[in-house]
């Protein structure tokens, strides 16, 4: 089974449009989407509507949501990552995700298309090509 780790920015963006294309993820039974209690609460910093607040809380409702144990350890393969970006991929890896779905290009684009432990990296529009 496809299982699929959402960055914040993929939460937000879900959140923000309620007719976004990122909603699909929501309508595929073959994807189990996973995210963690670090990005959910990011999302939910900038998201500024009440109706997009409540949104993203029912959307959420669908998502397991999984915790990372803190840890500072390397990757393998070796990536450089800012810290606040480390949560979010050590969360997909232990949460046992088979995917890291991120808009992030600044910080995860030049790992688009890599595995990281297990973890292939997409921008959320190249896994829904991949997929449909």
């Amino acid at each position: 089974m496809v299982r699929a780790f959402l960055d914040a920015n993929v939460l937000f963006s879900a959140a923000y449009h309620h007719d976004a294309g990122l909603r699909r993820l929501w309508k595929t039974p073959r994807i189990k989407l996973v995210t963690s209690r670090y990005a959910a609460e990011e999302a939910r910093r900038n998201l500024d509507e009440p109706t997009q607040l409540h949104d993203l809380e029912v959307l959420l409702g669908e998502v397991e949501i999984w915790e990372a144990t803190p840890a500072d350890r390397p990757f393998s393969p070796p990536i450089k990552l800012p810290e606040k970006d480390r949560p979010i991929l050590l969360a997909a890896i232990q949460g046992h995700a088979t995917h890291l779905l991120t808009g992030d290009f600044k910080h995860f684009g030049p790992f688009y298309g890599r595995t990281v432990e297990g973890v292939l990296i997409l921008p959320p529009s190249e896994f829904l090509r991949r997929i449909y």
